[in-house]
């Protein structure tokens, strides 16, 4: 009773549990392109494994009417409908110049950087038009510290757990190792 993990954990989705469209990310990766037409598919995993995908096509090559269209099936009730989102695109010009890419939100036209789906969603849209929080902001105060300690330990590449064994991975530097292992015995301490 009230052991770790027992905290809040139904509710609203997070935004780690969500399918997401990074605009930023699929200029960075060279599947969105200023003044050009890509398209292509994102792919999601979840533990490795494939969770999900989408078609895409980034129409950025005409001024003023640049689009991301959205292109994947739904599946509720057992029946499969094939759905279809245009995302409006602009610009801004930062105080260092250069241009930031944004996307509207279907829902309430805000600028955003990112789009969610949500299980059980039906269309991409903002983080705030969906409500989503974070998984950190589920986490009860007593729990936060097993959370930090089990980050830490995939981290360092060892399996997580409460005591569970602590190995140097190759190449890290030995101070770092040790402020490394300095934190984890602070932390098991605590819990």
């Amino acid at each position: 009773m009230g052991g770790w993990g027992s905290g809040r954990q139904d509710g609203r989705p997070t935004a780690d549990s969500c399918f997401r469209v990074d605009l930023a990310w699929m200029l960075r990766k060279g599947l969105a392109k200023a003044g050009a037409y890509r398209s292509g598919t994102l792919r999601w995993t979840r533990g490795g494994e494939p969770s999900g995908s989408i078609g895409y096509v980034a129409a950025m090559q005409e001024p003023g009417s640049e689009r991301l269209e959205l292109t994947y099936t739904r599946t509720r009730s057992g029946e499969e409908k094939r759905e279809r989102q245009t995302v409006k695109l602009t610009w801004t010009v930062p105080n260092f110049g250069g241009k930031r890419w944004w996307m509207h939100c279907p829902v309430n036209g805000t600028r955003v950087g990112k789009l969610y789906l949500p299980p059980g969603g039906d269309i991409f849209a903002s983080r705030t038009a969906w409500r989503l929080g974070y998984h950190s902001q589920r986490i009860v105060e007593r729990d936060a510290v097993f959370e930090r300690l089990f980050r830490l330990q995939s981290k360092l590449g060892s399996p997580e757990g409460y005591e569970s064994p602590l190995f140097k991975p190759t190449g890290m530097w030995q101070r770092t190792w040790q402020r490394h292992l300095d934190e984890y015995w602070q932390l098991d301490a605590q819990c």
